[in-house]
Protein backbone atom coordinates (compact mmCIF):
# COMPACT_ATOMS: atom_id res chain seq x y z
CA UNK A 1 0.00 0.00 0.00
CA UNK A 2 1.50 3.28 -1.09
CA UNK A 3 1.18 6.34 1.12
CA UNK A 4 0.43 9.52 -0.81
CA UNK A 5 2.80 12.50 -0.57
CA UNK A 6 0.43 14.61 1.51
CA UNK A 7 0.00 11.83 4.07
CA UNK A 8 3.75 11.21 4.17
CA UNK A 9 4.53 14.87 4.81
CA UNK A 10 1.69 15.16 7.33
CA UNK A 11 3.05 12.17 9.27
CA UNK A 12 6.54 13.70 9.37
CA UNK A 13 5.13 17.02 10.59
CA UNK A 14 3.03 15.23 13.21
CA UNK A 15 6.05 13.35 14.57
CA UNK A 16 8.24 16.45 14.80
CA UNK A 17 5.49 18.74 16.13
CA UNK A 18 4.52 16.21 18.80
CA UNK A 19 8.13 16.24 20.07
CA UNK A 20 7.78 19.97 20.75
CA UNK A 21 4.37 19.52 22.34
CA UNK A 22 5.73 16.86 24.71
CA UNK A 23 7.92 19.58 26.25
CA UNK A 24 4.71 21.12 27.63
CA UNK A 25 4.27 18.12 29.96
CA UNK A 26 1.95 16.19 27.68
CA UNK A 27 2.30 12.44 27.33
CA UNK A 28 3.61 11.21 23.97
CA UNK A 29 0.10 10.01 23.08
CA UNK A 30 -1.51 13.34 24.04
CA UNK A 31 1.12 15.20 22.02
CA UNK A 32 0.62 13.01 18.94
CA UNK A 33 -3.15 13.28 19.32
CA UNK A 34 -3.01 17.07 19.51
CA UNK A 35 -0.68 17.25 16.50
CA UNK A 36 -3.01 14.91 14.58
CA UNK A 37 -6.08 17.00 15.43
CA UNK A 38 -4.25 20.22 14.61
CA UNK A 39 -3.26 18.91 11.19
CA UNK A 40 -6.72 17.50 10.51
CA UNK A 41 -8.80 19.53 8.10
CA UNK A 42 -12.05 18.78 9.93
CA UNK A 43 -13.30 17.90 13.42
CA UNK A 44 -12.98 14.20 14.24
CA UNK A 45 -14.80 11.62 16.34
CA UNK A 46 -13.06 9.30 18.79
CA UNK A 47 -13.59 6.50 16.25
CA UNK A 48 -11.87 8.57 13.53
CA UNK A 49 -8.90 9.23 15.83
CA UNK A 50 -8.71 5.61 16.93
CA UNK A 51 -8.70 4.32 13.35
CA UNK A 52 -6.17 6.84 12.10
CA UNK A 53 -3.75 6.51 15.02
CA UNK A 54 -4.13 2.78 15.55
CA UNK A 55 -4.99 3.19 19.23
CA UNK A 56 -8.02 2.12 21.23
CA UNK A 57 -11.07 4.33 21.49
CA UNK A 58 -10.54 4.33 25.28
CA UNK A 59 -7.03 5.74 24.96
CA UNK A 60 -8.33 8.36 22.51
CA UNK A 61 -11.06 9.31 24.98
CA UNK A 62 -8.53 9.64 27.81
CA UNK A 63 -6.20 11.72 25.63
CA UNK A 64 -8.99 14.00 24.40
CA UNK A 65 -10.22 14.49 27.98
CA UNK A 66 -6.74 15.65 29.04
CA UNK A 67 -6.49 17.98 26.05
CA UNK A 68 -9.95 19.39 26.80
CA UNK A 69 -8.90 20.13 30.40
CA UNK A 70 -5.88 22.03 29.09
CA UNK A 71 -8.08 23.95 26.63
CA UNK A 72 -6.02 22.59 23.73
CA UNK A 73 -9.01 20.86 22.12
CA UNK A 74 -12.65 21.88 21.85
CA UNK A 75 -15.80 19.84 21.36
CA UNK A 76 -17.72 20.99 18.29
CA UNK A 77 -21.25 20.39 17.09
CA UNK A 78 -22.18 19.45 13.56
CA UNK A 79 -25.77 19.16 12.37
CA UNK A 80 -26.79 15.56 11.83
CA UNK A 81 -23.78 14.12 13.69
CA UNK A 82 -24.67 12.16 16.81
CA UNK A 83 -21.12 11.48 17.98
CA UNK A 84 -18.94 14.05 19.70
CA UNK A 85 -16.53 15.82 17.38
CA UNK A 86 -13.27 17.39 18.48
CA UNK A 87 -10.84 19.85 16.96
CA UNK A 88 -7.59 21.40 18.07
CA UNK A 89 -7.49 24.96 19.31
CA UNK A 90 -5.66 26.75 16.49
CA UNK A 91 -4.18 29.63 18.49
CA UNK A 92 -1.05 27.61 19.16
CA UNK A 93 1.27 30.08 20.84
CA UNK A 94 -1.32 31.72 23.05
CA UNK A 95 -2.95 28.43 24.05
CA UNK A 96 0.25 26.59 24.89
CA UNK A 97 1.92 29.50 26.61
CA UNK A 98 -1.13 30.26 28.76
CA UNK A 99 -1.49 26.59 29.69
CA UNK A 100 2.18 26.28 30.56
CA UNK A 101 2.33 29.63 32.35
CA UNK A 102 -0.75 28.77 34.43
CA UNK A 103 0.96 25.55 35.53
CA UNK A 104 4.04 27.53 36.57
CA UNK A 105 1.98 30.15 38.40
CA UNK A 106 0.05 27.47 40.28
CA UNK A 107 3.20 25.53 41.14
CA UNK A 108 5.17 28.55 42.33
CA UNK A 109 2.21 29.84 44.33
CA UNK A 110 1.83 26.45 46.02
CA UNK A 111 5.56 26.14 46.72
CA UNK A 112 5.75 29.70 47.99
CA UNK A 113 2.86 29.04 50.39
CA UNK A 114 4.64 25.94 51.72
CA UNK A 115 7.91 27.85 52.13
CA UNK A 116 6.18 30.70 53.98
CA UNK A 117 4.72 28.13 56.39
CA UNK A 118 8.21 26.72 56.96
CA UNK A 119 9.45 30.26 57.53
CA UNK A 120 6.79 30.81 60.21
CA UNK A 121 7.97 27.67 62.00
CA UNK A 122 11.56 28.83 61.69
CA UNK A 123 10.73 32.23 63.19
CA UNK A 124 9.03 30.52 66.14
CA UNK A 125 12.01 28.20 66.55
CA UNK A 126 14.43 31.16 66.55
CA UNK A 127 12.40 32.87 69.29
CA UNK A 128 12.58 29.87 71.58
CA UNK A 129 16.16 28.95 70.70
CA UNK A 130 18.55 31.89 71.02
CA UNK A 131 21.36 30.33 68.96
CA UNK A 132 22.54 31.58 65.60
CA UNK A 133 22.39 28.08 64.07
CA UNK A 134 19.26 28.93 62.17
CA UNK A 135 20.35 32.34 60.87
CA UNK A 136 21.97 31.06 57.66
CA UNK A 137 19.02 28.75 56.95
CA UNK A 138 16.65 31.66 57.53
CA UNK A 139 18.57 33.85 55.07
CA UNK A 140 18.55 31.13 52.40
CA UNK A 141 14.87 30.44 52.97
CA UNK A 142 14.05 34.11 52.49
CA UNK A 143 16.06 34.07 49.25
CA UNK A 144 14.12 31.00 48.06
CA UNK A 145 10.78 32.63 48.94
CA UNK A 146 11.85 35.76 47.05
CA UNK A 147 12.86 33.59 44.07
CA UNK A 148 9.39 31.97 43.95
CA UNK A 149 7.71 35.37 44.23
CA UNK A 150 9.79 36.70 41.33
CA UNK A 151 9.10 33.64 39.17
CA UNK A 152 5.36 33.94 39.78
CA UNK A 153 5.44 37.67 38.98
CA UNK A 154 7.39 37.05 35.76
CA UNK A 155 4.96 34.40 34.56
CA UNK A 156 1.99 36.63 35.40
CA UNK A 157 3.58 39.36 33.24
CA UNK A 158 4.11 36.90 30.39
CA UNK A 159 0.54 35.62 30.45
CA UNK A 160 -1.36 36.27 27.23
CA UNK A 161 -4.82 37.77 27.61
Amino acid sequence: MQVNKKEEVTNKIMVEFSKTIEMFDLTPLEARLFAFLYLSEKPLTLDDMSDAMGKSKTSMSTGVRSLLELNLVTRVWKKGERKDLFQANTQLFKTFMNTYINKWIDATKHQNHSLVEINKLLVEQKRSDFTDDLASVDNRLNDIIDFHTQVEALFREMKQD
